[in-house]
């Protein structure tokens, strides 16, 4: 990815990036979600498919109560909290 990307470019690269996000490393992630932000792109539900602090996709269900979902990271052990369902 040496060469720069338009708007629509990035957003289909960002997509196929995320269909197999279990394998990627946190140095990869972090690149993603920076050529995201340079181009304005929203990841919407996507960034719930890796930690916000360390950027691993090792992530593990704690429970859900309350229409709250948590989920803990399991390389930082980082706990974040999504509402589901409307």
């Amino acid at each position: 990815m040496k060469n720069k990307l338009n708007k629509i470019e990035a957003n289909e690269y960002i997509n196929e990036f995320f269909k197999d996000i279990k394998i990627k490393t946190p140095k990869e992630i972090k690149k993603i979600k920076r050529l995201a932000m340079r181009h304005s792109i929203k990841l919407s539900e996507k960034r719930k498919l890796f930690c916000k602090k360390c950027f691993s996709s090792k992530l593990e269900v704690l429970d859900i109560k309350n229409k709250i979902k948590r989920v803990r990271c399991d390389g930082c052990g980082g706990i974040s909290r999504w509402k589901i369902g409307r």
